[in-house]
């Protein structure tokens, strides 16, 4: 069962500027929870990211959104079931690259 979902926006030096004004645009239209912004990979995520957490009601309004908001940066898209690895290999969505995630952490 999805309880949940995470949207991760992954940015690099270059576009954090870019990536942490549209996590707070997010953040402001859909009254969402945005997580910190990191500078460096953390946990699975090969990139720099920042978490954006969504309720099933805002996920169909977010993504759409997402989808033509997202400024060519990576989006990384997965349900919340319990299960971190199907998680993050196959409960998933992806917008711009793939990129590989670091799974050993959920072993």
């Amino acid at each position: 069962m999805i309880t949940s979902y995470h949207a991760h926006i992954y940015y690099d030096e270059s576009t954090f500027d870019v990536a942490s004004k549209l996590c707070d645009e997010v953040g402001m239209l859909f009254d969402v929870p945005v997580g910190h912004k990191h500078r460096q990979p953390v946990g699975p995520h090969p990139m720099w990211s920042c978490q954006i957490s969504l309720t099933a009601e805002k996920f169909a309004e977010v993504v759409p959104w997402l989808m033509v908001n997202r400024q060519g940066l990576t989006v990384f898209i997965h349900a919340n079931t319990g299960d971190d690895l199907k998680d993050h290999t196959e409960h998933t969505m992806w917008m711009g690259s793939i990129e590989p995630l670091n799974l050993g952490i959920f072993k």
